[in-house]
């Protein structure tokens, strides 16, 4: 059974950073390439970077190009993102995604 778990989040000052983690099992993590995806409130998803496999490629919505960082370590079965420089409009549900499977999201809010 695949499982994604989230872990991470919480509350941070505009300008501040948060580093999320996502704990896979149930299948080769090494093999697939994952995303995070997020939800703020009201909206629709919105997808925020991907890596591949081997972690040597990655991409990322312009609304975070150069503040956030996707990583993966394979010997963990664990997916990064560290967010610097956040911002309001960062505020979400984050989740991680491979293939057709989610977790359950970690909540970011970014707040004063």
């Amino acid at each position: 059974e695949v499982q994604l778990v989230e872990s991470g989040g919480g509350l941070v000052q505009p300008g501040g950073s948060l580093r999320l983690s996502c704990a896979a099992s149930g299948f080769t993590f090494s093999s697939y390439a994952m995303s995070w995806v997020r939800q703020a409130p009201g909206k629709g998803l919105e997808w925020v970077s991907a890596i591949n496999s081997g972690g040597g490629s990655t991409s990322y919505a312009d609304s975070v190009k150069g503040r956030f960082t996707i990583s993966r370590d394979n010997a963990k079965n664990t997916l990064y993102l560290q967010m610097n420089s956040l911002k309001p409009e960062d505020t979400a549900v984050y989740y991680c995604n491979v293939i057709n499977f989610w977790g359950k999201g970690t909540q970011v809010t970014v707040s004063s």
